[in-house]
Formats: structure tokens, C-alpha cells, sequence
């Protein structure tokens, strides 16, 4: 990416990061860190129990999948492809099943 073009986009993001109030709504309002005003359905119903259950496991399920895709990164480093390819591991007990 050409230098202008590294400007241009963190002019992008800074101009972002400034619209979006800096911890207040549209109307200048205050508001909860990470409460974009958007509430999704079945998020917002029920008791305040239910929804710092919901948010728990949203939150479980975020990390869970953060972990997936760095075990995918760390395979594809270790073997060159990220879909299980072990069988060009040396010693691999799984090389006898693949047909070369």
C-alpha cells in the first residue's frame, strides 16, 4: 500500500472514531462502552439476568471462535495449509490413509 494510501486510511478510521461521539449517542446522550444503539432481537427481552446470560455467552462464543481462527493460523504456519493438512508432517500417524 502506497504511503497516500496508508493516509487515507487512517484519515477513514479517525474520521470514524470522531463521529461516533466518543461515548455519547447521535442526540448527545451518554451511553453504556459498547452500545452502538442497535439492539439485536432476542438480546433484548427478558429479565437483567437473562440478558447478562445472553452477553456471557455471546462473549464465550466470540473468544471460542478468536481461539479457532489463531489454531488455524498456527497449523498453516506449521503445516502450509490450514484444512488439515498433516500428512506432510514427518511422522504423521495419519500418512498412511492418504493415496499419493
Amino acid at each position: 500500500v502506497p504511503f497516500l494510501g496508508w493516509v487515507q486510511i487512517f484519515a477513514y478510521c479517525g474520521s470514524i472514531e470522531y463521529s461516533s461521539g466518543l461515548g455519547e449517542d447521535a442526540w448527545g446522550q451518554s451511553k453504556a462502552p459498547g452500545d452502538m444503539g442497535w439492539k439485536p432481537p432476542f438480546f433484548t427481552g427478558g429479565t437483567q439476568e437473562q440478558r447478562n446470560r445472553r452477553l456471557a455467552v455471546e462473549l464465550a462464543n466470540g473468544r471460542l471462535a478468536m481461539m479457532a481462527i489463531i489454531g488455524m493460523f498456527f497449523q498453516d504456519g506449521l503445516t502450509g495449509s490450514a484444512w488439515g493438512d498433516c500428512h506432510s508432517l514427518v511422522g504423521c500417524n495419519f500418512s498412511h490413509t492418504v493415496d499419493t
